[in-house]
């Protein structure tokens, strides 16, 4: 069953290059609506936390260090079949491997530093929405 309801976080690459308000732009041309969204930064607690499912993976420490590195901006949007529909739009992790047009392909630099978070599935979008947000925070 699909939600309408998916997770997203500009990543510090993002916010640092200046890129918040052409993504915004592309994922409400895209047809999502912004339900909730903040300006925020990652403590290291909140950065293991949330990735924790990566914790035993080599990589874990410095993805930790990255997310950590500066303000993240995170968004709840709504659309129907919105879990799927946006990862199609940012496309493929490795902005390499993303399809043209996708944000990845348009404003990430690397697999690691790649611009933005979605949500994988409909469970994950609930958990990483409410890890960021109220109930009462949410339009």
């Amino acid at each position: 069953m699909s939600s309408n309801r998916t997770f997203t976080m500009l990543k510090p690459d993002s916010v640092e290059k200046r890129n918040i308000g052409a993504i915004l732009e592309k994922i409400t041309a895209s047809g999502f609506r912004i339900v909730a969204m903040k300006l925020t930064q990652l403590t290291r607690s909140d950065a293991q936390a949330f990735y924790a499912i990566h914790s035993e993976r080599p990589f874990f420490p410095e993805l930790v260090d990255y997310m950590t590195s500066g303000p993240i901006v995170a968004a709840i949007l709504e659309k129907n079949n919105a879990v799927e529909d946006f990862r199609t739009l940012i496309g493929a992790t490795n902005p390499a491997e993303a399809a043209e047009g996708t944000i990845r392909n348009m404003y990430a630099d690397s697999i690691s530093q790649n611009a933005i978070h979605g949500s994988d599935s409909n469970e994950n979008a609930l958990l990483e929405g409410a890890f960021h947000f109220s109930e009462r925070e949410m339009f």
